[in-house]
């Protein structure tokens, strides 16, 4: 049997137009691979809806398995797009109106309110910061446009005064939260969300399904995706992981979900070339460059997409070797992925977690 799956990809860390966000540029859109899928056929009565969008500057699709006949699933897409679209509307710096850009035009050192939303995936993000010693900043935004990975054309390195006028407003430390209340510790600083915003409207998405009554379900927004419950085949959900090889669209792994999320990122679409250098959007927040030696590719499983979306790009802002360490001190579900420079061969590590989501026959050569 032929099975339809979705790939998990990466994603860049420009500001949040959603147009912007992990698939800005180059847009990344939807990848469906065929494999072959060993398992059963589909269950007898079983109804699938399957419904896409654009939301975010990227595509969103879901597929559930209806849980009585007379459902309406036309209600379950405008709730979903209803969640996505809340999602945006707070989040997206590219949204001038929005609840932080708002926050970020002010300059303002006094307490600022926010959204329970907004709160709450700042407060997933300066703990992932904390865990990570700063290598997961959502104040990095300046610096990501400073390189050439925001709304306007590259125009070459930004110079080493300019870097270091942008620290000084740079450090997720300068901002904190009480409760409901955001303040800068520099009336300058900013909060760019790309980097989590995306997995929470996934998150979002899930729970208004939830609501519903869906118990099967995939929610997928630009290469991030959470499950729940089974396929119409009766098996777990299969989500293809992309290999960090640019030009380049093939399926590295297939890990096999139930009620869990997946979120990638990579340096390997999103990148600019300078003095022989390749120079990915995924910045040090400490030296204000891009980071060299990191891993191509990292993909994370988690229950919540938000948490899979910080933590997989807190491990690429960090040395490859640091990344893998971290993976399993953490104790995720998490692979990271380089590529020999001499032959294009990919090394996949996965940590024992991942390893046991993983399908064990997937070969990457065949695609199957």
């Amino acid at each position: 049997m032929r099975s339809d799956i979705p790939c998990t990809a990466e994603k860049t860390a420009l500001p949040f137009p959603f147009k912007w966000e992990r698939r800005a540029v180059w847009c990344l859109l939807l990848l469906y691979a065929l494999l072959s899928a060993c398992g059963r056929g589909p269950q007898n009565n079983v109804q699938v809806a399957a419904f896409s969008g654009t939301v975010m500057g990227t595509d969103y699709h879901v597929t559930l398995l209806l849980p009585r006949p007379d459902f309406d699933h036309q209600a379950a897409a405008h709730a979903v797009e209803n969640a996505l679209n809340r999602i945006d509307h707070l989040m997206s710096t590219y949204k001038p109106d929005s609840e932080i850009s708002r926050f970020n035009a002010s300059r303002s050192t006094e307490p600022y309110t926010v959204s329970p939303d907004t709160a709450e995936v700042i407060r997933i993000a300066l703990q992932v910061s904390e865990m990570s010693g700063g290598a997961f900043d959502i104040t990095v935004g300046p610096l990501v446009r400073a390189w050439g990975f925001g709304p306007d054309p590259w125009k070459g390195p930004p110079s080493r005064d300019e870097i270091a006028r942008i620290l000084e407003r740079v450090g997720w430390q300068r901002l904190k939260l009480n409760g409901q209340q955001l303040v800068k510790g520099h009336p300058e600083l900013e909060c760019d969300l790309s980097a989590i915003a995306k997995g929470y409207a996934v998150d979002q998405a899930a729970a208004a399904l939830d609501e519903l009554g869906v118990e099967h379900y995939l929610v997928e927004v630009g290469g991030e995706a959470r499950t729940r419950g089974h396929n119409r085949n009766g098996g777990p959900w299969r989500i293809g992981i992309e290999a960090p090889l640019p030009g380049e669209r093939k399926i590295q792994a297939v890990a096999l979900l139930s009620g869990k999320a997946i979120a990638s990122s990579g340096n390997y679409r999103n990148f600019h070339e300078a003095d022989a250098k390749r120079l990915g959007h995924t910045i040090n927040p400490k030296t204000g460059e891009p980071v060299q030696g990191g891993p191509d590719a990292v993909s994370v499983i988690h229950e919540s997409c938000a948490w899979a979306d910080a933590l997989a790009t807190a491990l690429m802002a960090m040395p490859a070797e640091a990344a893998w360490q971290k993976a399993q001190e953490w104790n995720l579900a998490a692979c990271v992925m380089t590529v020999n420079p001499q032959n294009q061969q990919v090394i996949l590590r996965s940590t024992t977690a991942m390893e046991n989501l993983l399908d064990p026959v997937f070969q990457p050569e065949t695609g199957r």
